[in-house]
């Protein structure tokens, strides 16, 4: 399956806002702004959780503190994900070294949700199974697909 070359611009325009958008508490000096909340501070930061990812081993959001992230929210039944499948890949090849975005899988068995990575060739993202629908519901996602960046 060849990306939709309509939407995979939109994607990367809309990775590359993140960077923008988290670098964005700098002054034009490039000097942190000193009225910004740290981390610790920041009352709505993003909800942490530690899931299994799909092919063995547990990711902890914690591990890309510092680091910018988008969350892929998808459900291995979704034919809009099976759609976007490829220029997610493809946004996130742009950006590699920039972005680091993760699949968070919902709303299915495990094996349907590695039988999506297969299918769609999203192998080289990593995958957190959600099982019981937490972590999207920490993010307040109720349908899919959706991105939390």
């Amino acid at each position: 399956m060849r990306p939709n070359r309509l939407r995979l611009p939109t994607l990367v325009v809309a990775f590359a806002a993140l960077l923008a958008a988290c670098g964005g508490s700098s002054g034009e000096s490039g000097s942190p702004d000193p009225t910004a909340p740290s981390a610790s501070e920041a009352s709505d930061g993003p909800a942490q959780f530690t899931a299994d990812q799909l092919g063995g081993g547990e990711l902890a959001s914690a591990s890309f503190a510092g680091q910018d992230t988008v969350l892929w929210f998808w459900a291995p039944w979704c034919t809009v994900c099976r759609a976007e499948a490829d220029d997610v890949v493809a946004a996130a090849d742009a950006l590699e070294d920039q972005v680091e975005v993760i699949g968070v899988a919902g709303r299915g068995e495990v094996a349907e949700m590695e039988g999506f990575v297969s299918d769609t060739g999203t192998g080289g993202l990593t995958h957190v199974v959600d099982d019981d629908g937490s972590i999207w519901s920490a993010y307040e996602v109720f349908a899919q697909p959706a991105y939390a960046f």
